[in-house]
């Protein structure tokens, strides 16, 4: 088989990753949509979701790492967070120039508006799916995600 040939198993690949991008850039566009109201991006929502996950405030360098993201795209929309009020720069003791992103309170809030917006939405999008269907794909896309150096 020449190098330039693919497998049928590198077939389904590309047609997984090309559907990937498309649904991406729907689920972006929907997001955009549904929080718009609260001042928010489809990216500053994803942001504040990987804060409000940490167990404590983290680096932005930690956060871009954590999310598979450019550390540079990451700290402009954590500046943009900050600017707003939802997140504050706390001092790193390990770190003096890295400084922390904590949520504050008003970040809380936004975030949990958001959720409450999207529960609906996402049982709605998940009608007539199968569970085992979803945790099979969802295992997909973690070795995927591996594979391509993501953790």
């Amino acid at each position: 088989m020449r190098s330039t040939e693919r497998t049928p198993a590198a077939d389904a690949v590309t047609n997984l990753v090309l559907d990937l991008f498309r649904v991406n850039n729907l689920l972006l566009a929907e997001g955009d949509r549904l929080v718009a109201d609260l001042g928010l991006t489809s990216a500053r929502w994803e942001i504040l979701g990987a804060i409000t996950y940490e167990e404590r405030p983290q680096p932005v360098a930690w956060l871009a790492r954590d999310l598979g993201a450019n550390r540079q795209n990451v700290q402009r929309i954590v500046n943009d967070l900050q600017k707003m009020g939802l997140v504050a720069f706390e001092p790193n003791p390990h770190h003096r120039r890295a400084k922390l992103v904590a949520l504050t309170a008003k970040g809380k809030q936004a975030f949990d508006a958001a959720m409450r917006l999207q529960a609906p939405r996402i049982n709605k999008l998940s009608e007539g799916l199968s569970v085992k269907d979803v945790e099979t794909t969802h295992r997909v896309m973690l070795a995927l995600r591996k594979r391509l150096g993501g953790g």
